[in-house]
């Protein structure tokens, strides 16, 4: 069975290598906007908080990790450049990587890691991985990009969580939050 009996075979393909956090040659950049790809991520980040709530204080990190601030003002946010909101995403998603990154290390280095907490954070490393590939696909770096003109950016709001539980309940917020709002209006834009 080739490609031309198989007209599916290509998107089955990238979906196939997408979890892994591989860039898929010929995704389509409209493959964000398929609502059930971001719930997917939504709902694995939810199940990561969940299973952490569950662990002895809150599976505390032997230091506190920088994470963006995820609360939105839904007033100000629509009243943002899309380039504005371009830069915050951006910005949140890769602090928000350097975050899970810096915990997979410091459990790594634990005297007991949890297999289960390991498998929640590879998850949320690989999530993030094809998320910033989705984005780029869909040209948010490009986006990113304020006019010379335009005021100074403010700087991306953060903070700091000291346990893994926080982090996967910013993780949970960021997506459904900034992610969302984000995805959703550059799909209805439909220049995407």
């Amino acid at each position: 069975m080739g490609v031309r009996e198989c007209p599916a075979l290509p998107l089955l393909l990238s979906l196939l290598f997408l979890p892994l956090g591989l860039p898929v040659l010929g995704t389509p950049a409209r493959f964000i906007c398929d609502s059930r790809v971001l719930e997917r991520y939504i709902l694995e980040a939810k199940e990561a908080e969940n299973v952490t709530m569950g662990c002895a204080d809150g599976c505390s990190l032997s230091e506190n990790i920088t994470v963006p601030d995820t609360k939105v003002n839904f007033y100000a946010w629509r009243r943002m450049e899309v380039g504005q909101q371009a830069v915050e995403v951006w910005q949140g998603l890769a602090l928000l990587s350097e975050a899970i990154l810096r915990s997979q290390a410091l459990l790594a280095n634990s005297s007991q890691p949890s297999d289960t907490l390991r498998l929640h954070i590879d998850k949320a490393v690989s999530g993030l991985r094809s998320l910033t590939s989705l984005l780029r696909a869909m040209g948010v770096q490009r986006e990113a990009v304020l006019p010379p003109d335009a005021a100074s950016a403010a700087p991306l709001r953060t903070f700091t969580v000291d346990t893994l539980c926080k982090l996967f309940r910013i993780y949970s917020n960021f997506l459904r939050g900034k992610l969302k709002l984000y995805t959703g209006e550059a799909c209805r834009r439909g220049d995407r």
